[in-house]
């Protein structure tokens, strides 16, 4: 059934403005967004699909450009460019959020922006969240990429990049790819190893994430820190 043949208020686009974004579903949401289908697939259909293969929308969030390309109907610019500039301004959406309110006071929001920021990410990345004196966000910066411990995380650079920020307090945070957000015995080493040096220059390390796809775990909580 193509969507014209739908009874107007069950439409996507009509069914939103009538009962708000909160009636529809994700495949509703995208279909809006999408705006149009292609031979032989509606746009529901394609907003399903793209659901179906990226396991949701947590995935969809976190799909590349590239990753969006080999979804058939998905090949050209347009609706590419769509997907991916609704996610960007997630991420600076929630960015805003972290820079006005201390970071303590949503804590959902900084899992959130961690996820989208490294959740999907092929390799490992680590990154520095710096925050100003009253915990809010100054900037996030990603430093280090690749295997990470501690001889491939540099200290120093660390420090170089919190005094050039002015930051009071820091929070680490990297991925594993590998979908497991456990701390490693590494991960705790080097989180000490950071802690200690940062501390000389008086600035505090007030948390490790571990970030994948599905959660962002915190040493903190984990009473490893």
């Amino acid at each position: 059934m193509i969507l014209k043949d739908l009874p107007e208020d069950t439409r996507p686009r009509e069914k939103l403005l009538a009962h708000g974004p909160a009636s529809l579903t994700n495949a509703e949401l995208l279909a809006v967004l999408l705006r149009t289908g292609m031979p032989g697939k509606n746009v529901l259909q394609m907003g399903q699909e793209l659901l179906d293969t990226f396991g949701g929308l947590a995935g969809l969030l976190h799909a590349t450009a590239d990753d969006l390309r080999r979804i058939n109907g998905l090949g050209g610019t347009a609706k590419r460019a769509q997907l991916v500039a609704v996610v960007e301004l997630a991420r600076r959406a929630l960015a805003e959020k972290l820079k006005e309110k201390t970071l303590f006071d949503t804590p959902q929001a900084v899992r959130d922006y961690l996820q989208l920021q490294l959740g999907n990410r092929p390799h490992e990345v680590f990154a520095v969240l710096f925050l100003d004196s009253q915990h809010r966000l100054i900037a996030l910066e990603e430093l280090f990429r690749g295997t990470l411990n501690q001889a491939s995380v540099y200290p120093r650079e660390v420090i170089v990049r919190a005094l050039a920020r002015n930051a009071a307090s820091v929070v680490l945070a990297h991925n594993h790819p590998s979908g497991i957000a456990q701390p490693s015995r590494a991960d705790e080493a080097l989180t000490q190893t950071l802690k200690s040096a940062l501390a000389l220059v008086d600035v505090r390390v007030l948390d490790h994430f571990v970030v994948t796809s599905t959660e962002a775990v915190s040493m903190a909580e984990l009473g490893l820190l």
